[in-house]
């Protein structure tokens, strides 16, 4: 073999090495149950790659079986022309520097691409060095079974959602972010957080008089429902809907309150979550609840209140400015 035969074939294995070293920090980086998602999203790239990092004992067993033949095919090859010493010297700095460092610097930038790349090699090194990486595979099985993918906490969630506010990349728009980080606060925070107090809320008793003066005031006041009390504020007897009034003749007929239609409208404690709230409000068709504590009724809540703190901004309506 020729010094030029030589360092050609000498090119050939510490680039297989450096294929397998880089293979062996990439493909083990990758999360499966990113890949997972990535897979059910159209990504080609996981879906090639998954098969490969679910069996990750066969793959590992592989790549080192490949890398460690790529290894000490270098350093016999070197020995036919180098002493002992100075093949070993120079192998191992090849292998370091080329096979080792620089490979696993360039695969971990781009972890997926590079796995995907070389996914039909990977697949050869696994049908080549079947009859020992499969033995290897059962045992590591054994020894160290699959533990789940970890689940992220609702903090974790939060800040992964933050990054997307700086990264150029992100598809998300500073609205979007906002609206996920809030509905993710949900469950942390209470009703009397965003409950509108009795000294701010407009109510009636069943037992007021609705005559021409009392219909210019619910008008001027604009709101579409009205929470029915009694005086002691410890009960409520339902919500007054604005628009079931438009048919009725008040000129020369009065009513009461309580001669009117009310939808029903349990009160809820104040200190129930957001979420469950949210949820409250589906199972109980209504847009407005009344709040208690310690069976006393403190204000209420509007599902608009509620959008609004995860929205993160006031919504203003045609009423509103009225009002202001």
């Amino acid at each position: 073999m020729n010094t030029v035969q030589l360092i050609i074939l000498v090119i050939i294995l510490v680039g297989f090495s450096a294929v397998c070293s880089g293979l062996n920090v990439a493909i083990m980086s990758l999360d499966v149950s990113d890949l997972e998602r990535k897979k059910k999203l159209g990504d080609k790239q996981a879906a090639l790659v998954l098969p490969l990092r679910k069996n990750a004992h066969l793959t590992l067993a592989s790549i080192l079986i490949t890398n460690i033949a790529a290894v000490s095919a270098t350093s016999l090859v070197l020995s036919q022309r180098l002493n002992g010493w100075a093949a070993g010297a120079i192998s191992t700095f090849l292998i370091v520097v080329f096979g080792e460092v620089i490979p696993q610097a360039i695969f971990t930038n781009t972890p997926l691409k590079y796995s995907a790349q070389f996914s039909f090699l990977l697949k050869g090194m696994i049908i080549i060095s079947y009859p020992v990486s499969k033995p290897l595979q059962l045992l590591l099985d054994r020894l160290f079974p699959r533990n789940k993918s970890a689940i992220q906490t609702r903090h974790e969630l939060g800040l992964l959602i933050d990054e997307h506010l700086t990264d150029n990349r992100s598809e998300l728009d500073d609205d979007e972010v906002e609206i996920i980080r809030g509905a993710l606060q949900l469950s942390e925070k209470r009703v009397k957080r965003i409950m509108t107090p009795m000294r701010q809320t407009y109510w009636l008793t069943p037992d007021t008089l609705l005559d021409d003066a009392k219909i210019d005031e619910l008008k001027d006041n604009g709101f579409s429902r009205i929470p029915i009390f009694n005086e002691a504020l410890t009960e409520c007897h339902g919500l007054l809907i604005m628009k079931s009034l438009v048919d009725i003749d008040f000129d020369d007929n009065h009513f009461k309150v309580s001669d009117m239609q009310l939808h029903l409208s349990k009160p809820i404690g104040s200190m129930m979550a957001l979420d469950t709230l949210f949820r409250k409000f589906i199972s109980k068709r209504t847009h407005l609840l009344p709040v208690e504590k310690d069976d006393k009724i403190i204000g209420i809540v509007s599902i608009e209140d509620l959008i609004e703190e995860i929205i993160g901004h006031e919504i203003e309506d045609e009423s509103d400015k009225i009002r202001n």
